[in-house]
């Protein structure tokens, strides 16, 4: 079993993440992840070119823990 910790499923340590594989780590839709973006409750994203939207895969990771120490 993967540490969850060190690898946040598919994201990667750096980089960039798609929408596409990016929605297989949320537990929400594409919908919510762009309510929440507007909101400022996720992080934005970057327009890396006219057809490319991408997040900086660091700031999803640091989101992703950020909400389990919110329950705590």
């Amino acid at each position: 079993m993967k540490n969850a910790n060190h690898t946040h499923g598919i994201i990667p340590i750096t980089g960039f993440i798609r929408q596409k594989n990016l929605m297989q780590c949320l537990p929400f839709s594409s919908a919510t992840l762009w309510r929440r973006v507007a909101a400022g409750t996720f992080p934005k994203p970057l327009k890396i070119s006219p057809k490319i939207t991408a997040w900086r895969a660091e700031e999803v990771r640091q989101w992703i823990i950020d909400q389990g120490s919110q329950s705590l």
